[in-house]
């Protein structure tokens, strides 16, 4: 006997009225939103931020370019990003698998290494930005 699928699966959600136009881009953003406030509960996601406020706040003291100010945004959304899709990964293998595996520990330790990976991408540049602001 099959057994039957979650009332919030995707297969149950069929009946649901999809939005368009406005009322779309209204429901996506209000989405955006809830996915901020998840991640906001997590501390590394507070850290990061404020790593993002003190470099900033660097920039400013080092007389930094416009440039190096548009770089350092576009590197710290996308660690905002990974981070968000890190998370992801986690609720998912703790959902799909609540006892300890090899597979979710595999899944868990590459979304840290991406996110390992932009910290030290945008520590990086800020080290960069700071020499060459202060030593040229």
């Amino acid at each position: 006997m099959e057994t039957p699928p979650p009332k919030d699966s995707l297969e149950n959600q069929g009946n649901l009225k999809r939005e368009s136009g406005l009322r779309r881009i209204l429901a996506a953003t209000r989405y955006s939103g809830q996915g901020f406030l998840r991640l906001w509960r997590e501390q590394a996601f507070r850290h990061e931020v404020i790593a993002f406020a003190a470099g900033l706040l660097l920039f400013a003291v080092v007389g930094a370019g416009v440039g190096d100010y548009l770089v350092f945004l576009v590197l710290m959304l996308v660690l905002f990003a990974v981070e968000a899709l890190n998370t992801a990964i986690e609720e998912l293998v703790d959902r799909i698998s609540p006892e300890i595996s090899t597979v979710g520990r595999h899944a868990k330790d590459l979304g840290s290494f991406a996110v390992f990976c932009l910290l030290a991408a945008n520590g990086l540049f800020a080290l960069y930005v700071m020499v060459r602001t202060v030593l040229w």
